[in-house]
Order: C-alpha cells, then sequence, then structure tokens
C-alpha cells in the first residue's frame, strides 16, 4: 500500500472510547485548574482528585487527542541512550536520580491499572536501544554500563527478536508497553467519580498566577483557583522563559497488522536513518499490531513529509515484509536543552503555577512522573529529584549554555532568513503553479501570505505570520497543516490552531487578492 493512500489516523484515538464532555460555560472556582487534557494532565488532575482537591480539567479540544493520542505507548526507562550524556553532563546521582524516578512511574502505571482494573493492553516487554553499524557499538557499550550504574537492569548484547541482524544493543529488562488511551480512559472514570470537572473544547488564553489565580478562556469564562498546572506540550504563559530552552521534532508513524508468530517480542529504538521505532500491541485473531515510527525532522523546516512517509513504509516492508500499513499518524515532542524534562512551579509565575513539559519523546513514564510530582509540590511534599526537575534549575541550565545558544540561534535564523526567502510581491508564480494539497508561501500586499490549494482545487489562504513570536509558517504535505519553526506551533489550513505555544488561529486572507 502506498503511504498516500493510507488514511491518517492513530490506532490509540480510534478504539479509545473516549466520553465526551461539555465546553465550560460559566465562571467556576476549584483549589486546582488543571489546563491541557494530555496523559500528564490527565494524570495530575487524577493524583490531586484522589487526594481529595477539587479539581477542574480544560482541554482545548478532545481529551488526549493531541502528542498523548498519537504516541507509540511504550512504558519504559530506557530513554534512547541517555544516561551516559546523564551522567557526563549532570553527574551520576542525577543519573540515578532519573533513573528511580522513571522506573517510578512506570510501576506506577502498574500499580494504578492493576487497582482500577483497567484492560489497557498491559504487557511486559524488555526496551532496547540498538545500533546496525559497527561504529554505533561502541557508544552502546558506555550507555549499557551507564545505565546499569544508574539501577536499571541493564546489559549490552548482540543477539535481539528483530528479523535482521544488528551490530549490539542495550536491553533493559521488566520495561512495559499499554493502550495508553485505554489507561487514561479509566483514569478520567475515575477522576470524574472523584469529584473532578472536566471540560473540552475551552481553549485557555491566559493565567494570572495571582492568590488567587486566575484562569481565562476564549470564550471569557473564568476559572479561579489557588493551583494552576500547565500541562499543555509546549510551557504556555511563561512569556518565553522555558519556550528558549525547548526544541521540537515531528515524528512519523506508519502500523500493520503482524502474525503473532512474527513478534519481535521487545520495544527497539535507533537513532540510525533518522530514527527508527519498532513495538507491536495486541489485536487478537493470533495477530499483533506492528507499529514503527521514524523520520524525525523540526516542524516548519519545509520537509517533505510524504516522502518521509514513503520512506518509513519502504523500511517497513523490507524488514517486515507482507506487513500492509493500515494506520499512520504523527506525534510531536520536544526537548530540553539540558536533557532533562521541566516538571515544577514556573519561575516567573509566583508559585501557584505549574509546567511539565520537555519529555523529549518519552512522555508516557514522564507524564505520569510529572502527575505525581505536581501533586506532592501541591500538597507541600514533594519528592527526592523535584530538583533534577525543577524549571527554575541553573547550574543545569549554564552547563547546557551551547545547545541553548543553538537553540536560539536557529529561531533567530528562522525569524530573519525565511522573510528574505519568502516570494515577491503580487500574484502569478507559485500559486498558479500549486497542484491540489499543496501550499506556498507568497507576498501579497507586502505581507506574508501562506496559501493551501485543496482537491478540489480551491484555495485557502491566512496569514503566514505565526500568531505565537512571529516567525514565517511553512507547509507539511502530508498532514496538510501549517507550522512554525520557531516554536512548533501547528495551524490548519484555514488558520485554527491544531498545536501551541501558539493561542489565536492565523488571519484569514481573501484569495481573491493572490
Amino acid at each position: 500500500m502506498n503511504a498516500l493512500d493510507t488514511p491518517d489516523r492513530s490506532y490509540w484515538m480510534q478504539t479509545a472510547g473516549f466520553p465526551d464532555f461539555a465546553p465550560l460555560t460559566a465562571p467556576t472556582e476549584a483549589d486546582t485548574v488543571v489546563v491541557g487534557g494530555g496523559i500528564a494532565g490527565i494524570s495530575t488532575a487524577w493524583e490531586l482528585a484522589r487526594a481529595g482537591r477539587g479539581v477542574v480539567l480544560l482541554e482545548a479540544d478532545r481529551l488526549a487527542s493531541g502528542v498523548t493520542g498519537h504516541t507509540t505507548g511504550k512504558l519504559t526507562a530506557l530513554h534512547t541512550a541517555v544516561y551516559d550524556t546523564l551522567r557526563s553532563r549532570h553527574g551520576e546521582d542525577a543519573a540515578r536520580l532519573y533513573a528511580a524516578s522513571q522506573s517510578a512511574a512506570l510501576r506506577h502505571v502498574l500499580t494504578v491499572a492493576e487497582g482500577l482494573g483497567v484492560d489497557c493492553g498491559l504487557e511486559r516487554r524488555p526496551a532496547l536501544t540498538y545500533c546496525e553499524r559497527p561504529d554505533g557499538v561502541e557508544g552502546l557499550r558506555a550507555e549499557a554500563e551507564a545505565a546499569r550504574a544508574a539501577g536499571l537492569e541493564a546489559s549490552f548484547v548482540t543477539e535481539t527478536g528483530l528479523p535482521y541482524p544488528v551490530a549490539g544493543a542495550v536491553r533493559v529488562e521488566n520495561q512495559a508497553q499499554f493502550h495508553p488511551l485505554a489507561y487514561l480512559r479509566a483514569l478520567v472514570d475515575d477522576l470524574v467519580a472523584h469529584g473532578g470537572r472536566v471540560y473540552e473544547g475551552t481553549r485557555v488564553t491566559d493565567v494570572d498566577g495571582g492568590d488567587p489565580c486566575r484562569v481565562t478562556t476564549a470564550s471569557g469564562t473564568t476559572v479561579t483557583a489557588r493551583h494552576v498546572v500547565v500541562a499543555t506540550h509546549h510551557p504556555l504563559f511563561d512569556h518565553g522563559v522555558l519556550a528558549a530552552r525547548l526544541t521540537q521534532h515531528r515524528d512519523l508513524v506508519v502500523a500493520g497488522p503482524l502474525p503473532a508468530d512474527r513478534d519481535p517480542d521487545g520495544m527497539y529504538i535507533t537513532e540510525e536513518g533518522g530514527k527508527r521505532s519498532v513495538r507491536t500491541a495486541p489485536l487478537g485473531d493470533g495477530r499483533r499490531l506492528l507499529i514503527v515510527t521514524g523520520e524525525a525532522f523540526a516542524p516548519g523546516t519545509g520537509e517533505d513529509t510524504e516522502a518521509g512517509y514513503e520512506r518509513l513504509l519502504g523500511w517497513t516492508e523490507r524488514h517486515f515484509p507482507g506487513v500492509t500499513v493500515t494506520h499512520r499518524w504523527a506525534a510531536q515532542d520536544n526537548s530540553s536543552t539540558d536533557t532533562l524534562p521541566l516538571i515544577g512551579a514556573l519561575p516567573t509565575a509566583g508559585g501557584n503555577v505549574y509546567a511539565a513539559t520537555g519529555f523529549a519523546g518519552w512522555g508516557m513514564t514522564g507524564g505520569v512522573l510529572a502527575g505525581q510530582l505536581i501533586a506532592s509540590l501541591v500538597a507541600g511534599t514533594g519528592e527526592r529529584w523535584e530538583g533534577l526537575y525543577d524549571p527554575g534549575r541553573f547550574g543545569p541550565a549554564v552547563r547546557s549554555a551551547p545547545a541553548l545558544l543553538k537553540a536560539q540561534w536557529e529561531t533567530g535564523k528562522h525569524f530573519v532568513k525565511d522573510r528574505l526567502d519568502t516570494w515577491g510581491e503580487g500574484t502569478g508564480g507559485p500559486v498558479d503553479e500549486l497542484r491540489p494539497g499543496g501550499g506556498t508561501v507568497v507576498r501579497v500586499g507586502g505581507k506574508p501570505c501562506a496559501v493551501h490549494r485543496d482537491d478540489r482545487g480551491g484555495l485557502h489562504a491566512v496569514s503566514a505570520v505565526c500568531t505565537h513570536m512571529g516567525c514565517l509558517v511553512a507547509f507539511n504535505n502530508a498532514e496538510r497543516t501549517w507550522e512554525c519553526p520557531c516554536h512548533g506551533s501547528r495551524f490548519d489550513v484555514d488558520g485554527a490552531v491544531l498545536q501551541g505555544p501558539a493561542l489565536e488561529p492565523l488571519e484569514r486572507r481573501d484569495p481573491g487578492d493572490l
């Protein structure tokens, strides 16, 4: 099957069966308001409600429809090759705390799933980071030693369950995988049973971190609370403090049924070849769902995303022949410049506003960890690893200064260069040549305009200036979205916000002016 012929749909979202919740329409009060209905937000709200606190959970779209609904669903403390980096940048104590906290989050999911009786396809599996090229072996040997020193059950191996040879791999035992939305559906049901109030279709546009805090939505409705948790993937309302320490990337995913006797029996990832991640999920009837991720790219850079899907599909067909792809989707993640997630009180918000971000593609354990940690901070008890993830940490930020400067250079480069590269004034040129399904940026009346031609030939025109900080968007031809290269905001072809940090839509333009 050609990648272009496969509909864009996440298997998790297709099979989750989440209930619908109405938007917030009247002012209300709560002990804590949680902004964002992904795994970090739902986990935090659930922890707080279970502790007896009055919780309001606000989601701009549908629960778990963002990054969480497009994950691969791995629960592991082996995050590619992070431990050798952690001990060299932050020391061995930091690496041990990282391993302990991520492992605790994994165990917490197992405990909660059992306690709630959740059928979420939870399976214990080993996690492996591998390389096919011999020049990667030395690094993975160092990673295995660092992971073992950090407390994980890690070893270096040369044999795996993959149907192709590897040069070496780090293997960590007793990790897990699950259906993330089935798990979160149970948490939402239990959250509501414990008095939590959930509102969908409610976009938050402002947070006042006073005492009490005040949250304002796009409709003008407000929530007054003692505490606010911003779990929106990208840290909204931090006035650029945390945004400057984050970089964004998207990964493409293809999935299709595989006979159960061909299951590679593990969760695999490699950074080689544009990154490849492999796992399976139970389907029944002697089949499993093969899930392959890769072709990582920075949003808004004009990558040919459809070609990326074709490469990923070709790789899957070569390594798992006979698999027919039935699903494809994409997920966006952000990473902090010092490697560690940012979880805790926002440093500029007065102490009552908390954030959770920078999970670097490992949000399943990271989001659960965030829920536990923020709930403990709200209660005033804390966790022994709170300093490791503190968004206001100073030492790690200083040590990561080169990475921080590189990230800011990339942002500044796009801000200036993209304006110089935009097509010149007037009609004609690229718009006339634009094929159905395509998009381009031109200047109209001296202003950058983002233009898309739909499958019926109609033109959709919006401002090409991102409403977050003014960078110019670029077209994603597979997902048919406009994406910002500076901070990863995403918009549909008519300008509506799909993903922050942007809060306002792109301004509409008249296609007749083109």
